[in-house]
């Protein structure tokens, strides 16, 4: 049997978030006989996944991490690594503000480059500078994904996007069994978090970042504790602003009624847990948080920032937008139906966002444009 593929993903660092638990997802259900991954991480820390990643057989390289002002640095670490790699056949970069280096550096050692949109713009002077690098790499890669249409069209522009031999909409698909509602793991995960059957389970997961809203969040929930005593907040992930967010918590004095969790590897299980899930996000490109949530049958109240492309079941989706108050928002979660709990697992697979299937085309993709 001939030795597999090697496809090099290159990535900020492997913790748990969307993008990362898709990468691994897709890892662990892509036959590894045909196709290997291996990993550029932009960051020294140990990350999350990095130890399942050597047990399938991975390995894990660091480069600087860009500044900016290190540019000179980091193409040269960029252009030794692959004079030094002759294995790889393919890059598949989700890092985009650097995108435009290291994907260039590839196609001058002949190999295959995937440049890969995983949000939209978030329209800040951060994602001006994001623009401004990332842009050349509409003309480098020679393959485009991208996990919603607006993502494709902010990242690589609306030409690029709707070239169909070059840019491909890739879901950002999910072990729809993992999420598929089960009542009886739902009261055990209950009984182990000390929620009762009385209480009302807010959730929430996602890095604590700017643009996942966390501070809208609160200012939401404490309005929702005023209106339904019984209400509890569960806030599953971990980030740089998680000092804030405590901060926060402890000065609407919600100590008592909010659950930090840290990055879990139960997210399925803490969703059955939950009654209803809110996710003021400031922006999105396609969640994998919304489309689990979706998969267990769990009533969603989102941002109108979110892509439409991300609702799959709309009977489970509500949408507000960012512009009305927490007022507004915490009666619409409150409104939310949650008695009708059932697994929509069937219907998520239905739409094409089953992470078997995703595995066996970027598997064939792979293995064509490897050739």
């Amino acid at each position: 049997m001939s030795d597999p593929i090697r496809v090099l993903q290159v990535i900020g660092i492997m913790n748990r978030g969307g993008a990362e638990t898709m990468i691994m997802n897709l890892y662990r259900n892509i036959d590894r006989n045909k196709v290997q991954f291996d990993f550029v991480e932009n960051e020294n820390d140990g990350a999350f996944f990095d130890d399942e990643i050597r047990s399938l057989g991975g390995n894990i390289y660091h480069c600087p991490r860009f500044t900016g002002k290190n540019i000179l640095a980091y193409k040269k670490w960029w252009r030794e690594f692959f004079d030094k790699h002759k294995e790889y056949k393919i890059v598949h970069g989700h890092i985009g503000s650097t995108a435009a280096f290291y994907l260039k550096e590839a196609k001058k050692h002949g190999i295959v480059t995937i440049a890969h949109s995983h949000n939209t713009d978030g329209k800040n002077r951060k994602q001006a500078l994001y623009n401004i690098f990332s842009y050349p790499t509409r003309h480098i890669a020679d393959y485009l994904f991208m996990c919603s249409k607006q993502a494709g069209i902010d990242r690589y522009g609306e030409k690029a996007a709707a070239d169909p031999n070059r840019a491909f909409f890739f879901p950002n698909s999910i072990d729809t069994e993992a999420f598929c509602f089960k009542e009886n793991i739902r009261n055990r995960k209950r009984e182990e978090l000390g929620i009762s059957d009385k209480e009302l389970l807010i959730g929430h997961v996602g890095r604590f970042a700017d643009q996942k809203n966390h501070a809208f969040l609160l200012d939401v929930f404490q309005k929702i504790t005023s209106l339904e005593p019984n209400a509890k907040l569960i806030l599953v992930g971990d980030g740089d602003l998680r000092s804030d967010i405590e901060k926060k918590i402890a000065s609407l004095g919600l100590d008592k009624k909010v659950i930090l969790t840290g990055n879990r590897s139960d997210v399925g299980e803490l969703m059955m847990t939950m009654d209803v899930l809110a996710f003021p996000s400031k922006y999105e490109g396609l969640p994998v948080t919304l489309v689990e949530a979706q998969c267990s049958g769990l009533p969603c109240v989102i941002s109108d920032t979110v892509p439409s492309d991300a609702i799959l079941i709309k009977d489970r989706v509500k949408v507000c937008s960012l512009g009305e108050s927490a007022s507004s928002w915490a009666e619409t979660v409150l409104h939310c139906n949650y008695t009708d709990r059932v697994s929509c697992a069937e219907k998520v697979r239905e739409a094409g966002f089953d992470i078997k299937e995703s595995a066996k085309w970027l598997e064939d993709f792979y293995c064509e444009k490897a050739r």
